[in-house]
């Protein structure tokens, strides 16, 4: 006897048991330890942090590194699956920040740094324990007691390893370069970081008028004298102080001209004329101007304040034109406005001509206080980005060096964090020397496997082709620190590349890696005798994050064996984001020091979004709590419905409730009604499972019923087609294989094979019949368990009697029991039903209605097919038309005929006919009565019906057999358990139905 099963049993009551069975009998345990040690899979896990609860797109991850692991582990790999938890960097910054009420960098340097990096180390793990419960209750498996932390030493010194390798390699350098800062955090980002913060914004462009010094040779002597202006366009105002050239293109030609009332010649791009001077009327003064010709003018600056600074470095190469290759005439005025200190070209530009460097704004974003009209002010205020912008212009206003100003909409990056606008600033940092190992790094790409496929050329591909050095140092506090110590005499540096090496240097005991303890070993330099201090700066995050695979495994300093043999990974997963994050972090490390790719497969998921296609938003509540719906509707449909959808195909998903009902009551209904099914009617027989039994399924006889082998075919088929696709890392195109099959089995074999389980006179055929429905139900949850670990755990431990699915190897096709012929037959009969029954709408009349004949073209279909064409359709028989050309002979003649396709139906109802289609609607009637009684499917009953209709007399064995009666009586039962009045054609009948005493 199996358990008994509740068919109306909510999914998540079964899978908060099979969570708690889990725990209690370590079968995640036990799937690992069962699998050898020499047959690894390692899959690395990108640590989220824990300063929040989990949301939709944690949950798209976890599932897909939950699906993959359990599928390979069912492959007889060994997968261990260490969580881990990020730890450093600016998200657990911020938050003590907004707790502490502080704005900058210098409140916290007031506070104290080592004050404030312990409230970051207590606010780390703030969501932790929520953490723990969650990822358990939607099936994922993972070590979460012996989790990493990027913040524990023994992680802490494994980054320094790895920086000390790449600082041997010659792989890091410090420079001076114009970067992208976050005048907030006021810190530099890295590349990728800054590529993933642009908006659509907008600013306040400019067009300023610089004059040109008198007494140069410029135009022709007539024009000689008159004021003349360059104009130059930029969407920076408030970078304009720091102006101290302008470049134009050597080749560009440029025009001289006059507008309305504005007394001064304006020179522009002739190209560009149109476009700046558009509803204006214009005077052409001098055409054809030659870029080259303005070279070496020089003008008038916009302030004074650096250009009348005698100890500023190179002021004489100041504010004068220069040709740069970078100027077009796409946009602006054919001329640009260069500040070195605020830009990569001008920087460059400034580098190249030896131009005075005028740097007004500090990293805290704030203008130097003698700048005129702006100074004291923040370049990019939050909440009004605009601000200074507006009094710069105010001030080219009032000195007559305005032109024009307009709003303009551009794409501007913003700080990832902290959602504030950067800004380009020229600052020293420490960078990895990627360009210099570039070429490695393609080849060791070219056989990573992607899924979906187009992101290895795409995304990646592109990412990786056009990256840049990688700027690691930031000026922050809460994070792994640069293992640099430098001389305060003779400026010599020493690099760390473990704790051991710092305690016999310094003498001290290391206990802790974070920059408020570090920052406190000093040592005597060995070639001056200065003090030896630690660098400021500390590490970007990414480093940390690119270091996991060596930090996790305290690597090499613990571990070295397991981790030499297991490198790469063989699997890893995140967002689309992550391929200029992660991925490439990992795979630019793994190259930098082991010259080897990180990773082998990537599956790459979208972003969910709310069912608007706007971002979730808890401001706005514009989506559903995620741990509701797997209340609502059960962990496994909220697994199947992400993992089917194209999010695991790197594209965004808008997330619909009603879709995910949909799932829990479509497919998930129909697998638990399978199983339910199964269950009650094994238990009614008392049919017991016998492998001996199931050996009959696996060759082909000549009186094997033809749904048996046709439910064998399609499953080996399916088993085929998935593991197809696992292999491959396709998890959409795996997970959608699924329902049709599950549809074909509940909807179409055990529909058809019903009465064969309750009804058959055929022993033999009912075992088989038995034989091959749990063979289906326990091998599907086999194949399902890496999507739906619970319903497929819950049906497997009841009707296969052992541990765990999750402990069993994954199911492999056997191509004998694939019957195409077969499939691509019953594929044709359901057709020819599907047709029948469209015709049989098409007349009104109800499949429960006999009719006389169907007509079907010759498709060469069986006797077994035709058969189940005859039920399905309800017809007394199936006339088979011979393919020829049409004629007279050939075409349906009857009035009654309805044609459709391949098929044709004869609508006329004769009186025999109409009787019996009576006599199937008491059938229906009493069966339902059945059921309100709350009979059991084996309960034999008693009728009783009062009615002058023939039907019961004429179709009374028929009525009895179906519906499982000891006898029909006319009249009115005695102590009967039900009565119910029904329609039949003109006439009311009452029906009793009583059940029989023992039975």
């Amino acid at each position: 006897m199996f358990k008994a099963v509740d068919a109306k049993k909510k999914y998540s009551e079964m899978e908060k048991e099979i969570v708690r069975f889990w725990e209690e009998n370590k079968i995640f345990e036990k799937s690992v330890e069962n699998r050898s040690n020499s047959n690894r899979y390692n899959f690395y896990d990108g640590p989220p942090f824990a300063t929040g609860l989990p949301h939709y797109g944690h949950i798209v991850g976890t599932v897909l590194k939950d699906v993959m692991p359990r599928y390979w582990t069912m492959q007889g790999k060994r997968v261990e699956r260490r969580w881990g938890w990020d730890c450093h960097g600016l998200p657990i910054e911020n938050i003590v920040e907004k707790e502490l009420g502080s704005k900058t960098k210098k409140e916290i340097q007031k506070l104290g740094v080592d004050k404030f990096n312990e409230l970051c180390r207590s606010k780390v793990l703030s969501y932790a324990n929520e953490w723990e419960k969650i990822i358990p209750r939607l099936g994922r498996w993972a070590d979460m007691k012996n989790a990493y932390r990027t913040m524990d030493l023994d992680y802490m010194e494994s980054v320094w390893w790895v920086f000390k390798q790449l600082w041997d390699k010659d792989l890091i350098y410090k420079d001076y370069r114009s970067m992208h800062i976050c005048p907030r955090c006021e810190t530099t980002l890295s590349q990728s970081e800054v590529s993933e913060g642009y908006k659509d914004v907008k600013d306040l462009s400019v067009t300023a008028k610089f004059y040109l010094k008198p007494n140069q040779k410029l135009l022709s002597e007539k024009y000689n004298k008159d004021n003349v202006c360059i104009l130059a366009w930029t969407t920076t105002p408030w970078t304009l102080p720091g102006n101290v050239a302008l470049a134009v293109g050597k080749d560009i030609k440029y025009t001289a001209l006059r507008v309305d009332d504005i007394k001064e010649l304006l020179i522009v791009a002739s190209d560009r004329i149109d476009n700046i001077f558009k509803d204006k009327s214009i005077e052409i003064v001098q055409s054809n101007i030659i870029g080259k010709e303005l070279i070496g003018l020089e003008y008038e600056p916009l302030w004074n304040l650096y250009a009348d600074d005698e100890k500023l470095e190179n002021r004489e190469n100041g504010w004068k034109i220069y040709d740069a290759d970078f100027v077009t005439i796409e946009e602006g005025t054919g001329v640009v406005h260069i500040a070195p200190a605020f830009g990569e070209d001008d920087m460059e530009l400034g580098k190249e001509k030896k131009l005075p460097f005028a740097q007004h704004v500090g990293m805290d974003g704030m203008v130097n206080e003698k700048i005129e009209a702006i100074g004291g002010l923040n370049v990019k205020p939050i909440g009004n980005s605009q601000a200074t912008d507006v009094e710069v212009i105010k001030y080219l206003a009032n000195k007559g060096l305005l032109f024009h100003k307009e709003k303009y909409e551009h794409s501007y990056p913003h700080c990832w964090r902290c959602d504030t606008p950067l800004i380009n600033y020229a600052t020293s940092s420490w960078f990895v020397a990627v360009i210099k190992i570039k070429k490695e790094l393609l080849k060791n790409a070219e056989d990573i496997n992607w899924s979906p496929e187009h992101i290895k050329e795409g995304r990646w591909g592109k990412w990786l082709a056009g990256a840049r050095d990688w700027s690691i140092s930031r000026q922050r506090f809460w994070a792994s620190v640069m293992p640099i110590w430098e001389c305060d005499k003779c400026g010599k540096r020493k690099v760390f590349g473990s704790v051991k090496e710092l305690e016999e240097i310094s003498g001290e005991k290391i206990t802790d890696l974070h920059k408020h303890i570090v920052d406190k070993v000093t040592f005597k330099c060995k070639k001056c005798g200065g003090v030896m201090k630690r660098i400021p700066d500390v590490l970007d995050t990414w480093f940390d994050s690119g270091s996991m695979p060596y930090g996790q495994e305290h690597y090499p300093f613990e571990n070295k064996k397991e981790f030499e043999n297991n490198f790469p990974a063989d699997f890893i997963a995140e967002g689309v984001d992550q391929t200029r994050a992660w991925f490439y972090y990992l795979h630019t490390i793994a190259g930098g020091i082991l010259n080897q790719k990180a990773f082998k497969n990537v599956i790459v998921n979208g972003i969910v979004l709310a069912e608007d296609g706007k971002k979730m938003s808890k401001k706005l509540q514009n989506y559903p709590d995620p741990m509701k719906m797997v209340e609502k509707y059960g962990a496994d449909p909220l697994r199947f419905y992400l993992m089917q959808s194209p999010i695991v195909n790197a594209n965004n998903l808008n997330f619909n409730e009603k879709d995910l009902s949909e799932i829990a009551r479509g497919t998930f209904r129909m697998l638990w009604q399978s199983y339910s099914f199964f269950v009650m009617y094994a238990n009614v027989d008392k049919w017991e499972f016998k492998q001996q039994s199931s050996k009959g399924l696996f060759a082909k006889k000549k009186n094997q019923n033809i749904l048996d082998a046709w439910i064998i075919s399609e499953f080996h088929q399916l088993i085929k087609k998935i593991n197809g696709r696992m292999k491959k890392y396709q998890l959409m195109q795996a997970t959608r294989l699924l329902a049709p099959f599950i549809d074909d089995l509940s909807n179409w074999y055990i529909r058809r094979s019903r009465k064969r389980f309750w009804k058959s006179e055929n022993d033999a055929d009912k075992n088989e019949a038995y034989t091959t429905l749990h063979y289906i139900l326990v091998e599907l949850s086999k194949l399902m368990a890496p999507i739906a670990p619970f319903i497929t755990e819950e049906i497997y431990k009841n009707l296969a009697g052992k541990e765990s699915v999750h402990l069993e190897d994954y199911p492999v096709a056997n191509e004998k029991l694939i019957d195409e012929k077969l499939n691509t037959e019953m594929r044709k009969t359901r057709e020819i039903v599907t047709e029948g029954l469209q015709l049989r709408a098409q007349a009104k009349i109800k499949v429960r209605q006999p009719l006389r004949e169907l007509k079907i073209k010759d498709n060469n279909l069986g006797e077994d097919l035709l058969s189940i064409i005859q039920e399905e359709v309800n017809v007394k028989k199936i006339t088979v038309l011979a393919s020829q050309k049409k004629d007279k002979k050939s075409q349906p003649s009857k009035a009654s005929l309805l044609v459709k396709g391949e098929v044709g139906l004869d609508t006329e109802i004769t009186e025999e006919l109409r009787m019996e289609g009576q006599a199937r609607e008491i059938i229906r009637a009493i069966q339902q009565m059945r059921k309100e009684a709350g009979y059991k499917v084996d309960n034999r009953i008693i009728i009783s019906y009062n009615s002058q209709s023939v039907v019961f007399e004429k179709f009374g064995d028929l009525i009895a057999k179906e519906i499982l009666a000891n006898g029909i009586k006319k009249g009115r039962l005695d102590n009967a358990d039900l009565e119910k009045e029904i329609t039949l054609g003109n006439e009311k009948i009452t029906l009793n139905i009583q059940k029989v005493k023992n039975n």
